[in-house]
């Protein structure tokens, strides 16, 4: 089965999104489908690419993210496939308020299991769905970024976005 391909420009540059039956299999600020496909489990690897002007639903989550909604993004489905604790662990990821990032130990708490800090780090190193599983809210304890496969540049944008964001749902009318 063929997967739908779609690069959008962003503030952030070129954002790829691999998706398959209204689901995100891969995402990531690049314009190389490539750079994608290697983070996409061997069992939900699509037979082929077809590009696509938009993806509906996806497409709007990415708009609504960069228009002040990070929110949007939490409601798109995203196909991933790993072992129990990884696979628990990306759905926790979905729970982080934008606006308020988590350590790498809190994240391994929230994930079930509060001694598996490089397991939880790990989950956000294999994961492939970028934005619609937001690895990029976690950060080190003492406050730093730690890494992000998209370059810390972008971390910080993101995460900063959030705050702008977070700030604004909380403001005085």
């Amino acid at each position: 089965m063929k997967a739908q391909l779609l690069t959008l420009s962003t503030p952030d540059g070129p954002f790829t999104i691999i998706a398959r039956d209204g689901a995100v299999l891969a995402s990531g600020w690049t314009a190389v489908p490539g750079e994608l496909t290697g983070q996409i489990h061997a069992d939900l690897l699509p037979e082929g690419y077809e590009t696509v002007p938009d993806l509906g639903s996806i497409s709007a989550a990415v708009e609504h993210f960069y228009a002040g909604d990070p929110g949007a993004a939490m409601e798109v489905p995203v196909l991933q496939k790993s072992g129990p604790f990884r696979s628990h662990a990306w759905d926790m990821l979905r729970t982080v308020a934008a606006g308020s990032p988590v350590t790498y130990t809190e994240y391994a708490e929230l994930s079930g299991n509060a001694k598996a800090v490089r397991a939880a780090a790990s989950a956000c190193a294999f994961n492939a769905a970028a934005l619609f599983v937001p690895c990029h809210r976690v950060i080190r304890t003492d406050g730093s970024l730690g890494g992000f496969r998209w370059g810390l540049a972008i971390k910080e944008s993101l995460l900063s976005r959030e705050r702008e964001a977070a700030l604004l749902e909380t403001a005085p009318r």
